[in-house]
């Protein structure tokens, strides 16, 4: 049975606490192990309440070459939800990316910066540009050349509202030694994502290989940094898990080929909580035959939309 659990963030949780993978000597301590994997949800939830989580995401508008006014008025083409001004600029789309112009009488800024005009680094590049109005702030997006606006808003009372988030017991039947089968190179992988038409295509190392429920399991791993990433599915996706598969790191391994999947820290993609990410769905290649009954569950009640 699921267990329900409230968790609010002490911020101050370091980043090593998210990849890390337990003790993978000898000895084993269950104790030890739960208490990480409780610590890891606490910082779970941390990262999506946080200012620039994914819970208070708005709106997701693509746009093609040309140019576009958007504000709070439904006669702008990009129609913002929220406390914004009703006319607040105009969007430039063009190949080389997104140039914004503002109203004079709007307060658009760019850090401390009251701005007119600004050419928009997207979230892709080394300082992506991000703006402020009122209680909303916008990024453009740029996948596979192709550019969106990604707005939010600080105030929104889904965020306010939002948990708690459910996850199957802790169970460390669920936490797998796995070697790493390494490809003769790296590959670019395909997957596709929530955006029809869009892919993701990340390096991948080879594929993982481990023993799950009595069967020989395999996923294609995806390098982010010095981690290994993984889009899954499994066969929980039908009934108590997000549809479109579920996230999940773990350590680079060492020479060995050696590392830990702790399915314990299996969790939703963005896109689970809200209409507004570009989240990768797991494939065929990476969907499990087996219930993986550990890591987070799927409320719909945690689903922000347009008509929320």
């Amino acid at each position: 049975m699921a267990k329900r659990l409230l968790i609010w963030l002490p911020t101050a949780l370091c980043m090593v606490i998210l990849g890390a993978c337990g003790q993978s000597g000898a000895t084993f301590d269950s104790a030890q192990h739960a208490d990480e994997v409780m610590q890891w949800r606490e910082y779970r939830l941390g990262l999506l309440l946080e200012p620039f989580g994914y819970l208070n995401q708005t709106g997701l508008f693509w746009l093609k070459a040309g140019q576009y006014s958007f504000g709070s008025d439904a006669s702008n083409d990009v129609v913002f939800p929220g406390q914004g001004a009703g006319q607040i600029g105009v969007f430039t789309v063009d190949d080389d990316g997104v140039s914004m112009s503002i109203a004079p009488s709007v307060d658009v800024r760019h850090g401390q910066e009251k701005v007119t005009t600004l050419r928009m680094a997207a979230d892709t590049s080394e300082h992506p540009v991000v703006v402020t109005h009122d209680t909303l702030a916008w990024v453009v997006v740029e996948r596979e050349g192709r550019y969106a606006i990604r707005l939010r808003d600080f105030e929104l009372p889904f965020v306010k509202t939002f948990g708690p988030l459910t996850y199957f017991d802790i169970d460390p039947e669920f936490r797998v030694e796995a070697v790493l089968r390494r490809y003769p190179e790296p590959i670019i992988a395909r997957s596709d994502t929530v955006i029809e038409g869009l892919e993701y295509r990340p390096e991948s190392p080879g594929v993982v290989a481990f023993e799950l429920g009595g069967k020989e399991l395999q996923l294609e791993a995806f390098t982010v940094g010095d981690r290994l990433f993984f889009v899954f599915g499994d066969q929980t996706n039908r009934d108590e898990t997000y549809g479109a598969g579920r996230f999940l790191y773990s350590k680079s391994p060492g020479k060995d080929g050696r590392t830990i999947l702790d399915f314990n820290k299996a969790y939703s993609p963005p896109c689970a909580f809200n209409d507004f990410s570009t989240c990768p769905i797991a494939s065929s290649r990476n969907t499990l035959s087996v219930r993986v009954e550990a890591g987070e569950l799927y409320d719909p009640a945690l689903h922000f939309s347009a008509e929320h």
